[in-house]
């Protein structure tokens, strides 16, 4: 009798650290996913806390020189609990892999998000440039801007990006001053030949990627659009 309760006692031990772990896991499955109604609850709080507070927003502070899809992240430090209850489950703030921003921050503040799994993939190229002491330049794709050999770093494969667009591959590339960003030449190939772009060369283009879409082209250099072939093209400084 006394080992059927101590097997009793195993059995539901073992079944309530199980569903421990099940639950966690269903949770990072929601985590991933870019819900449609939690970012129009994040813009209906920033709203009101502009409203409230004499066209403040609430964000975190940035240096000037950061990235502009990057530059206004929200502070849900700000929204809690008066606006919102909670950061979206989503949110990097709940355990979630999305960083929640702000585009066109000085006119009509709009929410929108980015993977930060990029940044962590990022953060493993430039740390085995660094191990090695010289990023290993393998072509050049425009003044300043250059695949890498990414079999000098020590990757069986290339590291990818998933492109919020369009669901393909994209690639990483990287500037003479050793940066990484994404490369969105793909997808903003493809929204060109969608859509009637009214662009013109010189112009930052990455606006198309942006206008109907939940997602900010993050960790991107700036593109143009070339007058004569209509292709998106590295925008040089």
């Amino acid at each position: 009798m006394k080992k059927r309760m101590q097997l009793l006692v195993s059995l539901l031990l073992i079944i309530s650290i199980l569903s421990g772990c099940m639950y966690p896991q269903e949770n990072l499955a929601q985590n991933k996913i870019p819900y449609e109604d939690q970012i129009k609850m994040v813009q209906t709080a920033v709203n009101s806390y502009k409203e409230a507070n004499g066209g403040l927003l609430p964000i975190k502070t940035k240096d000037e020189t950061t990235p502009i899809y990057q530059k206004y992240p929200i502070d849900f430090k700000k929204l809690v609990p008066q606006y919102l209850a909670e950061p979206p489950g989503n949110a990097f703030e709940s355990g979630g892999i999305f960083q929640y921003v702000l585009i066109d921050a000085e006119t009509e503040p709009i929410v929108k998000i980015f993977d930060l799994r990029m940044a962590e993939t990022i953060r493993d190229i430039k740390l085995r440039i660094k191990t090695q002491k010289y990023p290993p330049y393998k072509e050049q794709l425009a003044a300043n801007v250059f695949t890498l050999d990414f079999k000098k770093l020590g990757y069986k494969d290339d590291p990818v990006a998933l492109s919020p667009y369009s669901g393909r591959n994209l690639s990483f590339i990287i500037t003479g001053e050793a940066e990484v960003y994404v490369d969105y030449t793909g997808d903003l190939h493809e929204a060109i030949q969608k859509q009637d772009v009214k662009y013109n060369e010189g112009d930052d283009i990455r606006g198309i990627l942006v206008d109907d879409s939940s997602f900010v082209p993050a960790y991107s250099l700036p593109y143009t659009i070339d007058e004569k072939t209509r292709n998106p093209i590295f925008l040089e400084k």
